[in-house]
């Protein structure tokens, strides 16, 4: 039982996507609309939101990954001049 149920970053990926679709709820809710197209509206942001900040928390690794591939699939470097 040393091993966490969910990794860090998918851990702050849904915590972050349920805070976006409490607050999409809270405020449907506050502008007079029924519960159902608040619970409707939460649903869809923190749907929306997981893809999003997904990205968002994975945009600067995949960079750093891709410049390095990028260097030695183009033939670039010593010898090839």
């Amino acid at each position: 039982m040393d091993q966490s149920l969910l990794s860090l970053r998918t851990t702050l990926v849904f915590l972050l996507a349920l805070l976006a679709g409490a607050t999409a709820g809270g405020l449907t809710a506050l502008a007079g609309e029924g519960t159902p197209h608040s619970l409707l509206a939460g649903l869809g942001a923190a749907g929306l939101a997981v893809p999003f900040f997904n990205h968002l928390i994975d945009a600067e690794g995949n960079r750093n990954r891709q410049n390095e591939h990028a260097g030695a699939s183009t033939g670039e470097g010593e010898g090839n001049g």
